[in-house]
This record gives C-alpha cells, sequence and structure tokens, in this order.
C-alpha cells in the first residue's frame, strides 16, 4: 500500500534529511551524497525508497539524473512545515535555500 511505502519513507532519519535537503532545490545523487557523507549505493538506495513512496521524483539530464519533491504531495507539504521547527531539518532546509539563492 502507498500508506505503507510512505512510512518506512519517513521512518528513516537520513531519508528525512535527503527530504529536508531537497525541500528548496533539485540535487543529483552525488550533491547528496557529498552533503551527507553517504556511499553511493546508499544514497541510491534511500533515493529508490523514496522515489517508490512518491515523494519524490527524478528526470534524466545528459549523464546526471536530477532529483526533486514531489510538489503537490500532501506528506511533503506537511514535512515542509515540519521541517521549519525541526531542529535537524530545518537547518538542511535553510542550507539548501542559501545554495539556491547563491546558485541564482
Amino acid at each position: 500500500m502507498t500508506q505503507d511505502k510512505i512510512f518506512e519513507a519517513l521512518a528513516s532519519s537520513p531519508r528525512r534529511q535527503i527530504l529536508a535537503f531537497l525541500s528548496e532545490r533539485e540535487l543529483t545523487a552525488g550533491d547528496i551524497a557529498a552533503r551527507f557523507e553517504m556511499s553511493a549505493p546508499a544514497v541510491s538506495r534511500h533515493l529508490s525508497v523514496l522515489v517508490n513512496a512518491g515523494l519524490i521524483d527524478s528526470e534524466r539530464r545528459g549523464q546526471f539524473v536530477v532529483y526533486r519533491l514531489v510538489p503537490d504531495h500532501l506528506v511533503n507539504t506537511l514535512t515542509q512545515f515540519a521541517f521549519e521547527i525541526c531542529p535537524i531539518g530545518g537547518p538542511l532546509k535553510r542550507e539548501s535555500r542559501r545554495a539556491k539563492k547563491a546558485a541564482g
């Protein structure tokens, strides 16, 4: 069931952190791996769970795959609010926002 996949995705702290970091901009798997010091296979597994839950989607752009939040998903809307006050998600969201502004 979809709800089970969503709860499975949100049960993992690294996946919640990835969602927070994706909250303001699109990222490649390499960008995510570098930010969280995860191996490429670990990032790939986390991204796969998030995609299967319908929380993020991906798009191939040349040799890269870019990941982004699914903007109209209710869970993402609720987590965006939670990230504002979360002691871990909040700083990641702000860091992502600053990086987006710096990239212009």
